[in-house]
């Protein structure tokens, strides 16, 4: 009984597989620039808007954490390196893990 449950594990798992294809590293990586950069954006958003502080302050109350910590005002400079160079950290974590994800499971099956 246990022999045939393992072949039929194995033929429902070669069904799932059949169909693979190893993830583009660069739809990855852009999928990673987009998700930390999108964050920046939106911290930026907040900073510029006056939310930034409020948010923040909510945080730090939720967590029981008492800091004084005081959001400065918003510089478009600044807001724009944060975003750009978050995105490019997260587009190099998408590839990486991307190219090490093909080379653990490649794509031919022998």
């Amino acid at each position: 009984m246990s022999e045939r449950n393992d072949r039929n594990l194995n033929v429902a798992f070669d069904a799932l597989c059949e169909d693979y294809k190893m993830p583009d590293k660069n739809k990855v990586g852009l999928v990673g620039a987009t998700l930390l950069g999108g964050w920046r954006l939106m911290w930026s958003i907040l900073v510029a808007t006056g939310v930034g502080q409020a948010l923040y302050d909510f945080i730090l109350w939720a967590h029981m954490i008492q800091l004084k910590i005081v959001i400065g005002p918003f510089n478009l400079a600044a807001a724009a390196t944060l975003i750009v160079v978050t995105a490019a950290f997260g587009y190099v974590i998408g590839y990486t893990g991307a190219w090490m994800w093909n080379r653990v499971f490649p794509e031919s099956r022998a």
